[in-house]
């Protein structure tokens, strides 16, 4: 759905993006991921026709996002960080505008709104003034006009930023329910906004691409596990495992032994289940640990080895 190739983009002596290159496919949530000024609007702007690339192309759904052919765009939303709205209309009216600026026709264009006010939750809201609305709701009416024209592509610039916790929780889980039918791309600073939501993280650090990767192989590359088996004490489980040639350590944790496969993940937990049943053991819970974002964003992007 999305194709970045060599993508590049300077201001002045700044250099905002340095030949990034990365596909998204078709029911993909991409979370975004850099410090300040590591690139992510800039790319969402070039995405979205806002700003022209200074080398490289992107294209969305096989179209040229270059800001010469606007068909493009009807095939995304998007919601900058500043949701744009004017903020003396009626949440009602600003959308059936943005519905018709977006060519839909004028008897389709009240089922679109409903759709798109449903998803969001903005029922209640619809005649209140834009300007009167706090920040969650203002943020759904932003959500809602990158919805209106149902685009098969989203991009979202810190959806959830300023808002409280209980809006941010709504913000994600609505994230979540239309990654199933859309492909999204969202940025964030908030690392377990992006472990919960998104499917896939690129970390982009002064203009370059650092790590791109499911978040629960990012870093390790999913070679992490923990293992709790019955009627085996943890430390003689951690000995039995950690002679096991496809594991390169072993060690006890709370709730059980983390295991570090040598160099295929799968074939390491695939031995170690066998090793609790020939050891007599009863396997009770074998999963891979999630990489921790956080410590990863920071060693890449602080300049630390």
């Amino acid at each position: 759905m999305i194709r970045v190739v060599e993508l590049s983009r300077r201001y002045g002596p700044v250099v905002a993006l340095d030949r990034i290159s990365f596909t998204v496919e078709p029911g993909e949530v991409l979370g975004f991921l850099g410090p300040n000024g590591a690139g992510k609007t800039t790319t969402m702007k070039i995405l979205t026709g806002v700003l022209a690339p200074g080398g490289g192309e992107a294209r969305i759904d096989g179209r040229a996002a270059d800001g010469r052919d606007g068909e493009f765009r009807g095939r995304l939303g998007y919601l900058p960080e500043s949701a744009p709205a004017y903020p003396e209309m009626r949440v009602g009216d600003y959308l059936r505008f943005v519905a018709r600026a977006r060519g839909i026709r004028r008897r389709d264009v009240a089922p679109a709104v409903a759709r798109a006010v449903e998803r969001v939750g903005l029922g209640p809201m619809l005649r209140r003034e834009i300007r009167a609305l706090s920040k969650g709701y203002r943020q759904r009416v932003g959500l809602a006009q990158s919805l209106v024209h149902d685009p098969p592509i989203l991009i979202l610039d810190e959806p959830t930023s300023g808002l409280d916790p209980n809006q941010v929780l709504g913000i994600r889980a609505l994230i979540r329910e239309l990654g199933r039918t859309k492909t999204v791309i969202f940025s964030s600073h908030v690392m377990a906004e992006v472990q919960a939501v998104a499917t896939r993280v690129i970390i982009l650090h002064r203009g370059r691409i650092v790590a791109d990767g499911a978040p629960a192989e990012l870093g390790d590359g999913g070679r992490r596990s923990l293992i709790r088996a019955g009627g085996l004490p943890p430390a003689a489980l951690a000995e039995r495992l950690g002679g096991l040639p496809e594991v390169a350590g072993a060690r006890v944790v709370d709730g059980g032994v983390e295991l570090e496969a040598a160099a295929d993940g799968d074939a390491a937990r695939a031995a170690a289940a066998r090793a609790v049943v020939e050891g007599g053991g009863e396997l009770l819970e074998l999963r891979p640990l999630a990489a921790d974002l956080e410590a990863i964003f920071q060693r890449l992007t602080s300049g630390a080895p």
